[in-house]
């Protein structure tokens, strides 16, 4: 069982940065491909990005590519989501998740899923 605590979100101007964290306990993520999804109201959520458990590897949704960078720290066990260029279609309450399953790419079946932190774009 893991449990995700999703950080860092908040009111950015556009153009502006922030950097998402994900926070795990009760295993350590070194074995999961992990991602990052969104929400924005009346929408389904959205696949953004994910990395790769034994590489890094990652792969992007084409609306974050060039501007979001996902990263992973096992010894702190925890990931982030670097976000640059905020655009106004960005704003959505962020998702970490963690899937058991090791296939790659992966943009859904994730089995974990934190709270969600929310991201504003405003001027």
């Amino acid at each position: 069982q893991v449990q995700l605590v999703e950080s860092g979100g908040g009111l950015v101007q556009p153009g502006g940065s922030l950097r998402l964290s994900c926070a795990a306990s009760g295993s350590t993520i070194d074995r999961y491909n992990m991602g990052w999804f969104r929400q924005a109201p009346g929408k389904e959520r959205e696949f953004v990005s994910a990395i790769r458990w034994r590489d890094s590897v990652a792969t992007y949704a084409d609306s974050v590519k060039g501007r979001f960078t996902i990263s992973r720290d096992n010894g702190k066990n925890t990931l982030y989501l670097q976000m640059n260029v905020l655009k106004p279609e960005d704003p959505a309450v962020y998702y970490c998740a963690a899937a058991r399953n090791t296939i790659w790419p992966i943009r859904d079946g994730f089995d974990y899923w934190g709270q969600g932190t929310q991201v504003t774009v405003s001027s």
